[in-house]
């Protein structure tokens, strides 16, 4: 025999409920159903397409993999200055004007005649810490039909500053390496509403080319899901590509360890079909 109780005392239990793990500072986030995780995971597939890839920076940290395509890219924006810079000045070295920013830091790692840097951080607003992609670009390179070069690190940020990008801004960029965080996160339910919609964003004018793990923390597996919480992403411009197969050949023969823990490789749910 079941007992029915009233639904305002239901309601009124469940909101007590919700006070007492309050006052206790315990939250209980909603949980995203596999297979939303599974199908976003499924669109971020790296595709092998007609352009090889091929790394620029340092066979460590800071050096990333990028399609074979740079030839007339009018400049690289690279917002989060790290303590190297190996990949800005291979850039440079192919002609590339090069614009980083960060407020944390008084300047780039090293000097180059084509760097130019701005000591403020890229975010969804402009103020006297913070600057949008837009404002950035739009000051930095008026000519509005050159294409561009985004590789971006901004330790968590990258997820506002992707979503208050307009179209035109995100249309310049060729090549986008975007490092994204705390992506083990994907199964809090108001997380995956935003990282998916930058995601889905970012897949509307571009394929995903190539993904590597940053091995400085292990992945999480849930529901036979592995998510490693850093991954460094890269990104092609769909009209500049003819796309051949799935890619499968993880890790890339070019890719690197982040750090001296142990190896994280690419799960296979990131680049095969998972039953």
């Amino acid at each position: 025999m079941h007992a029915f109780l009233p639904r305002g005392i239901v309601g009124a239990a469940r909101r007590c409920g919700r006070q007492l793990l309050s006052a206790a500072d315990i939250q209980i986030d909603r949980t995203t159903r596999k297979e939303q995780v599974g199908d976003l995971i499924r669109r971020l597939h790296p595709l092998r397409t007609n352009f090889p890839l091929v790394r620029l920076g340092p066979e460590s940290d800071g050096g990333y993999l990028v399609p074979d395509d740079l030839v007339d890219l009018a400049a690289c924006f690279s917002p989060g200055v790290d303590q190297v810079s190996g990949f800005e000045m291979d850039c440079a070295a192919r002609g590339m004007q090069v614009f980083l920013a960060d407020r944390s830091v008084d300047g780039p790692a090293a000097e180059h005649p084509s760097f130019v840097f701005q000591k403020k951080y890229i975010g969804m607003t402009n103020n006297e810490d913070f600057m949008t992609l837009d404002s950035w670009i739009d000051s930095a390179i008026p000519n509005r039909s050159s294409d561009l070069l985004l590789q971006i690190d901004i330790e968590g940020f990258e997820y506002e500053t992707f979503a208050s990008a307009s179209d035109a801004a995100m249309k310049r960029f060729r090549i986008i390496v975007a490092e994204f965080h705390h992506l083990d996160q994907l199964w809090n339910r108001h997380f995956f509403g935003l990282a998916s919609r930058v995601f889905d964003k970012i897949l509307q004018t571009h394929i995903c080319v190539h993904i590597h793990p940053n091995n400085v923390a292990p992945a999480f597996k849930s529901k036979d899901l592995e998510i490693p919480p850093l991954m460094e992403f890269t990104f092609h411009r769909r009209d500049r590509v003819q796309l051949l197969s799935r890619r499968t050949d993880f890790p890339h023969p070019l890719d690197r360890d982040n750090t001296l823990q142990s190896p994280l490789p690419l799960p296979k749910c990131w680049f095969t079909e998972m039953e």
